[in-house]
């Protein structure tokens, strides 16, 4: 792809997220970097590129649109990588993922839907293998600090020669909002289902994003709901973790990266997710509202979703995709994952993969802007496809997020 015009090309730069993505990339992309910004509208594209300022002046600008297969072909030919940030990818991104696998374009996006994943995966995998296409899903923080992290603890069970990971559970800890964008793409998924309701194993089977169905570990249940004390994961913790509104994606995601990567983890690794819940005197009450709110909203949501007088309703009170909590808000947001595995020889490990700002939105933007990068510049392993960030990209994106001032360290427990 060295004839290609652009290194990178941002599509949908002028939503919340990907204003905040093109503020990253202008100052971290490389000098001399070829990038282009593309949405719908040149004018909005116009006033987003005068606000960066800088590098970014000189960025051409494309118009694209998500429901003009036309557009987004003649996009993806003429760059070597598309960062999109336009969802949700179940109504909006199958388009631009066929294109970029006609292409030979390599690909990345933000996306927390599984079954906008399935449908890459039956609907552009052969195509993106024949053309050497890597097509990244989930390369947000839905699902790069889950995915690395096991990554990560795979290859330090390697260095240390203590065999394969078999019980692994991550605890999350963060400050942030939830974004209409993400409300939105839930909705989708939900509406999805309400039409087909087949499409509900996708979200419940835990693998259901396997590359091999043949191949899937017969390790039993593995659930992504939980209430319990957080010291029957590890002695080290205390109070109590709860339901991970995100561990039904990110472990699907996990479990890919272990499928794509020859299930290196192991075939008895078990992976699940959770959030903590603190561990003041109301913390199980906090635990258990967390985790029968997420349940109850599914549930109301997915009802709703099945008649237009309840998606009407629904429109009317939930947040609107494209918004988003105010700079001093995100700027004050955090996150740490902690992930605690065991494996096959009897050793124990904790990752901990952290960083600043409001996961959804400040750190977000550099987990993408940063995967873009790699695929543009970075030698990365021959695989292709659809893939997963640990499967396509795996030590040179952890070396980039450690050198943008994230932190992803394993110790031996």
């Amino acid at each position: 792809m060295t004839d290609r015009e652009f290194d990178l090309v941002l599509f949908g730069a002028t939503g919340f997220v990907g204003v905040l993505t093109a503020e990253y990339l202008a100052e971290a992309a490389p000098e001399g970097a070829r990038v282009a910004l593309a949405g719908r509208s040149l004018d909005k594209l116009a006033r987003v590129r005068a606000e960066l300022g800088g590098v970014a002046a000189e960025w051409p600008l494309l118009q694209a649109d998500s429901t003009d297969q036309r557009s987004l072909d003649e996009l993806a030919a003429r760059t070597r990588v598309v960062v999109s940030t336009v969802g949700p990818y179940l109504r909006y991104g199958l388009p631009l993922v066929r294109a970029c696998a006609q292409a030979g374009t390599h690909y990345a996006d933000l996306t927390g839907e599984p079954l906008f994943v399935r449908d890459c995966i039956d609907q552009a995998q052969e195509r993106a293998v024949a053309t050497g296409a890597r097509i990244v899903n989930s390369c947000g923080y839905d699902s790069i600090p889950s995915d690395l992290s096991v990554y990560q603890l795979y290859r330090r069970t390697v260095a240390d020669n203590t065999g394969e990971l078999t019980d692994t559970t991550l605890v999350a800890w963060l400050k942030g909002g939830m974004s209409g964008g993400t409300i939105d793409s839930a909705r989708a998924m939900m509406e999805a289902v309400a039409a087909d309701p087949g499409k509900a194993r996708v979200l419940s089977h835990p693998y259901s994003l396997s590359p091999d169905p043949a191949l899937d570990p017969e390790v039993g249940r593995q659930t992504d709901q939980a209430l319990q004390r957080a010291s029957a994961i590890d002695g080290s913790l205390d109070g109590w973790v709860s339901t991970f509104v995100m561990a039904a994606h990110n472990t699907k995601i996990v479990r890919r990266s272990n499928g794509l990567l020859g299930w290196v983890y192991g075939k008895n690794f078990r992976y699940r997710e959770v959030m903590s819940a603190g561990r003041s005197r109301t913390a199980p009450l906090v635990a258990a509202g967390m985790a029968g709110g997420i349940v109850a909203a599914t549930a109301a949501g997915a009802v709703l979703s099945r008649v237009s007088a309840g998606r009407r309703l629904l429109d009317r009170v939930l947040p609107s995709p494209g918004t988003g909590p105010s700079e001093k808000a995100r700027r004050s947001g955090w996150f740490t994952m902690k992930t605690f595995a065991h494996t096959t020889s009897g050793a124990k490990y904790v990752a901990t993969f952290a960083g600043a700002g409001d996961p959804g939105y400040q750190a977000t933007s550099v987990l993408l802007g940063e995967s873009g990068l790699c695929l543009a510049y970075d030698d990365l392993p021959p695989q292709t496809g659809i893939l997963t960030p640990a499967a396509a990209m795996g030590d040179a994106l952890t070396e980039r997020l450690r050198a943008a001032g994230m932190t992803i360290e394993v110790e031996r427990a």
